[in-house]
């Protein structure tokens, strides 16, 4: 792969950002007034936080852009000493052109410690002549409470199917691609909102096929298919442990999944059982439990294995009903 399509089709300008139509207003407006106060992108990832503050920096400086746009990242550089030195000295600096301010963008800012965060508030106090912050986070709970409320809030929101296929059929599109429609469904199912997934899942999938279809795809994404899951579940329900057993090595083995990835999958697919509402609770309160169990660490076979067993068990109550 010569370029990374992620960068390679980055939109440039506000207008291109899809799915955030309210907050690429906002920004305009800023643009237009040639100012604006320190920012907070809060949302999941791959939803345009970060193409938001490039074409935002952009529209902003025009062709001085870059002198006035510095980015960071906080999970690399998280401690206090990053704040206390590498952004103030940054902060400190004389913008170049006649904005008056450059922007200082961290992303991943809810990676910072307390004290950096707590050291970080004060720089944005005493450099906001010279420089305005945008800080991205996926999670802004983990942003402490006195920078929440010195910046504006732009809550950032998984994009809908429509504006991850318009994306996409434009990408499609500039590389000569053919992509089914059963391969879009697979696309917009493997995003979950998130365009930089979908977006690396297919040039994963191009590079083998100018043709782009769903099995292509979720071999490249290392993701289940929905109907595979779901068979999964209903065989357990079933009371068919073994076969259940495996079509579980199935997903752990031809699709390379990890025991997080399956459950993760399940918990997608429990919405669409046919079964009472009083016991999609019960299954869903075991897989927190398994993922929780899993993400501490836990051997992965003895918890899904035992995840399925209590769908059997669950299963077999269903019988007598």
């Amino acid at each position: 792969m010569k370029e990374v399509w992620v960068e390679k089709y980055r939109p440039t300008a506000l207008d291109d950002i899809v799915g955030q139509d309210d907050i690429v207003a906002r920004l305009k407006a800023y643009v237009k007034a040639g100012n604006l106060p320190h920012l907070l992108f809060a949302g999941p990832a791959g939803t345009g936080k970060t193409t938001s503050a490039i074409a935002l920096a952009r529209e902003l400086f025009g062709e001085e852009w870059r002198t006035n746009f510095a980015e960071l990242n906080s999970s690399d550089e998280r401690g206090i000493e990053t704040v206390r030195v590498k952004i103030k000295d940054i902060a400190r600096t004389a913008p170049i052109g006649e904005r008056g301010f450059k922007i200082i963008f961290l992303d991943e800012a809810d990676n910072l410690t307390a004290d950096a965060q707590a050291a970080l508030r004060r720089t944005m106090e005493n450099y906001t002549r010279t420089a305005r912050f945008i800080l991205s986070a996926n999670y802004s709970s983990r942003i402490i409470e006195p920078i929440q409320s010195r910046t504006a809030v732009f809550r950032f929101r998984p994009l809908k199917p429509d504006a991850i296929r318009t994306y996409l059929d434009r990408i499609a599109k500039a590389e000569t691609l053919k992509v089914t429609k059963e391969g879009m469904d697979a696309l917009i199912y493997i995003a979950q909102g998130d365009l930089r997934k979908a977006v690396n899942a297919l040039q994963v999938a191009a590079a083998v096929s100018q043709t782009v279809d769903e099995d292509a795809l979720y071999k490249a994404a290392s993701t289940a298919r929905p109907e595979l899951v779901k068979n999964l579940l209903e065989v357990s329900l079933g009371g068919d442990f073994l076969k259940a057993r495996d079509a579980l090595d199935t997903l752990l083995i031809e699709y390379g999944l990890s025991g997080e990835d399956v459950v993760r999958a399940i918990h997608r697919t429990v919405f669409d059982l046919s079964v009472p509402d009083a016991f999609k609770v019960r299954l869903i309160d075991r897989v927190g439990e398994a993922e929780f169990r899993l993400v501490e660490g836990s051997n992965e076979r003895i918890q899904l294995e035992a995840l399925l067993a209590h769908f059997v068990v669950v299963g077999q109550e269903l019988k007598k009903r």
